[in-house]
């Protein structure tokens, strides 16, 4: 059986996937207080979501992390679609860091104290980016 990933894609891969799987796992069940907390925020910088129960957006934030996280962690999905979900998500992210309020300092893309664990998931993006990268250069060739 061939494998859908390269092996210089597993470190990059399997680093990613642990965490988000961990984030995934960490939000099933979620109490009321802490889906209020995830929805709002969310919300907050996604008007969209405002229509979406708090309960039912943690459960479902909980399962596609770990349905991509899982993705990530398996070398039989091909590494183009697991680094375009990786990216997307990570772009997510990023647009709370980057709308919500007291994330950044005035004026500036640094974080402050309450946006540095948003802010350290640009090393997210970096990886969906280039395991993306890596698969259409490879091509190429």
């Amino acid at each position: 059986m061939r494998l859908a990933c390269e092996l210089r894609n597993m470190a990059p891969r399997l680093a990613a996937g642990a965490v988000i799987v961990e984030s995934g796992l960490s939000k099933r069940g979620a109490g009321e207080e802490t889906a209020t907390q995830l929805h709002g925020m969310a919300a907050g910088t996604y008007p969209v979501l405002e229509k979406v129960p708090p309960k039912t957006f943690a459960r479902l934030l909980s399962s596609g992390e770990i349905a991509l996280g899982t993705a990530l962690l398996l070398p039989l999905v091909p590494t183009a679609l697991a680094g375009a979900g990786l990216a997307a998500f990570s772009a997510g992210l990023l647009g709370l860091y980057l709308r919500t309020p007291g994330m950044r300092r005035p004026g500036s893309l640094r974080p402050t104290q309450a946006g540095t664990p948003l802010a350290k998931d640009i090393w997210l993006l970096g990886i969906g980016i280039g395991l993306v990268a890596d698969v259409a250069t490879r091509e190429r060739r």
